[in-house]
């Protein structure tokens, strides 16, 4: 990898499982959130000498390399300026509700990650770690030539910032397949074959909308390995934009 610091803005599930995954494969974590620093102090204690919290643009500014695991709806509200010139892992996932949609996305105009880029115009967006939940992240890791190893999918613009992203996962304990552009990012986004079921396998009949998402958050970890990955990328048809059931 090109550094050995993670910043991390946004302390969530998708947040806070990345920088543990992280923290255990030795890399470095700067960990922010919208409510200031010091109310991550817990949080740094637990995970270790290799956690410290910081601002968003603090975080921003520590690596190159950047995840930002704020919901979509407040994507606006990362720091620009700290943020150009980076690769900047984008987790996000379109949730349309009554208080927050996008015309642009419902439309399938844009992906949601080519408006994170439109907004971060100075960095290089890479859509990435937004289609497995943090416990399979923290639970399907394993060495490099593995043969359960897990692959995750990743989609971006850049080549060289894919590449970093690449790196990254393989740190993590996940191979990576490359869906091409940000423009093909939908191929992996809510509502596909590829979303969150292939990592916790089929779930019970019968669910709510509620009760699945409390499922698949406790399900044990299956591996996915990369053939499976681009057969399910090939499979997806395009639908309505955003997570709905």
């Amino acid at each position: 990898m090109s550094t050995t610091t993670l910043g991390v803005i946004g302390t969530g599930m998708v947040g806070l499982g990345a920088a543990r995954r992280a923290v255990d494969a030795g890399l470095h974590v700067v960990l922010s959130n919208s409510r200031g620093p010091e109310t991550l102090a817990d949080l740094v204690a637990e995970l270790g000498e290799r956690a410290s919290a910081a601002t968003p643009a603090e975080a921003a500014s520590a690596g190159s390399l950047v995840i930002a695991a704020v919901p979509l709806a407040a994507h606006e509200q990362l720091p620009r300026a700290e943020l150009a010139g980076k690769t900047v892992i984008d987790p996000m996932n379109y949730a349309p509700h009554s208080r927050f949609t996008v015309p642009e996305l419902d439309s399938n105009e844009l992906t949601s990650s080519e408006l994170v880029q439109r907004h971060l115009a100075g960095a290089r967006v890479v859509k990435a770690l937004h289609n497995i939940g943090p416990k399979q992240l923290t639970e399907l890791f394993r060495p490099a030539g593995a043969p359960d190893r897990t692959a995750l999918p990743l989609s971006g613009d850049d080549p060289d910032a894919k590449k970093e992203v690449a790196d990254l996962l393989d740190v993590l304990g996940f191979d990576a397949v490359d869906l091409g552009t940000l423009a093909e990012s939908w191929r992996s986004e809510p509502n596909t074959p590829l979303y969150a079921v292939p990592y916790v396998g089929q779930p019970p009949s019968g669910l709510t909308p509620r009760e699945f998402v409390a499922w698949v958050q406790q399900a044990p970890g299956v591996p996915v390995p990369v053939a499976r990955v681009g057969e399910l990328a090939a499979a997806a048809l395009r639908g309505p934009a955003g997570f709905r059931m």
